[in-house]
């Protein structure tokens, strides 16, 4: 772990930057400079790259959270007359919908327990049943658990029916490989704080540019426009409709090119595949056991259920730990009390393995019994 650092972030974002990402934000730029927009175009440019080996894709930059690309996206490329099916079996998959009935955007959600995957048969039958359906949205890792959706199937069956699959890919991309031609992706979305490793302050959206450049005008907000601002960005060089976070940016592009360097998405994600294996079989001779089966499982995020114990206090567990140097995350599923913990940002097997005996320890000091296996 970094001296330099309070703590090891093992959330699914913010997450533990390395130190050169967080000196990339160590120089002050203007929106209007062109080395500040060239940096921009760059981005896009890495990010289309990353997403897909075929041509006719783009990538626009939308200021704030994830979800700000998210609700960019709904409000922007679903015509007037268009209807939304969104899928769900967690708190984000909801969140789409939740953004779609605020828009006033006609709905369809089918809906699954938060340990349960999406039913393609379903599915299948909903788009036939239901011709009025233009979009289908899901989220690719619902970190509410930290299951992997079966984007790949359901993208084909989307191609099938004709409709356009928008895929919410923000605890995902960057850190488990796809391929939007492959997936028939046409906006895919994320942010610059998952597994790019960047720091909080956008989200982008890789898209099928034909399909993007059709919905000029669509847009149910001013700011959240996401034609607009990929025009401006795509005709003046890389510049932002509206003030933009310089630094941010420039702590992404360093991300990017470390991303690179440690030999793409398919390295970074046999590392994050490694330091969940090694989470989850130290944890589970430590005692103590997942939510989820391993073949719904994915390496970003990894649900736990709490020690079987009336002694144990999940803000006391929390607290010891911080205290210790490692930060973990809450449960957010409503069917179990679990706690989370993160697999991704710049963290190794080691992390893992020194995290679980700090976690038996700490349960030692509250006079829990974690049933470890010899």
């Amino acid at each position: 772990m970094d001296a330099d650092i309070p703590y090891l972030l093992l959330t699914p974002g913010p997450l533990t930057t390395t130190k050169s990402v967080r000196d990339a934000m160590g120089v002050d730029y203007s929106t209007w400079d062109v080395d500040y927009n060239q940096r921009v175009v760059e981005i896009r440019e890495r990010l289309v790259q990353l997403a897909t080996n075929a041509p006719g894709y783009t990538a626009v930059l939308m200021q704030g959270s994830g979800t700000f690309a998210v609700e960019a996206t709904i409000g922007s490329v679903i015509p007037p007359d268009g209807k939304l099916l969104v899928i769900s079996n967690g708190a984000y998959g909801n969140r789409i919908a939740q953004i779609a009935s605020c828009l006033k955007i006609p709905l369809v959600e089918l809906s699954y327990s938060e340990t349960t995957p999406p039913d393609l048969d379903q599915i299948r039958a909903t788009l036939a049943d239901d011709t009025a359906i233009t979009h289908v949205a899901m989220v690719h890792c619902e970190t509410t658990t930290g299951m992997l959706n079966p984007a790949a199937e359901i993208g084909q069956i989307v191609a099938e029916a004709g409709k356009e699959y928008i895929l919410d890919a923000m605890s995902s991309f960057g850190g488990i490989p796809l391929s939007m031609e492959a997936f028939h992706v046409d906006y895919l979305i994320s942010s610059a704080n998952k597994c790019i490793q960047g720091v909080p302050g956008f989200g982008f959206v890789v898209a099928n540019q034909k399909k993007l450049e059709q919905t000029a005008g669509y847009a149910r907000s001013l700011s959240l426009d996401l034609f607009d601002q990929w025009n401006e960005m795509e005709h003046k060089g890389g510049k932002w409709r509206y003030t933009s976070p310089t630094h941010v940016v420039c702590a992404f592009l360093q991300a990017l090119k470390e991303l690179e360097a440690e030999g793409g998405i398919t390295q970074r994600h046999a590392r994050y595949v490694e330091n969940q294996t090694t989470l989850v079989t130290a944890m589970q001779q430590a005692g103590l056991q997942t939510l989820l089966p391993r073949e719904l499982q994915s390496p970003i995020i990894t649900s736990f259920y709490y020690p079987d114990s009336p002694l144990f206090s999940f803000n006391q567990f929390y607290d010891e730990l911080k205290k210790r140097r490692y930060v973990i995350y809450p449960g957010k599923i409503s069917q179990a009390e679990t706690f989370r913990i993160g697999n991704i940002g710049n963290v190794v097997p080691a992390d893992m393995q020194n995290l679980v005996e700090q976690i038996e320890q700490v349960l030692d000091t509250m006079a829990i019994s974690s049933g470890k296996t010899a």
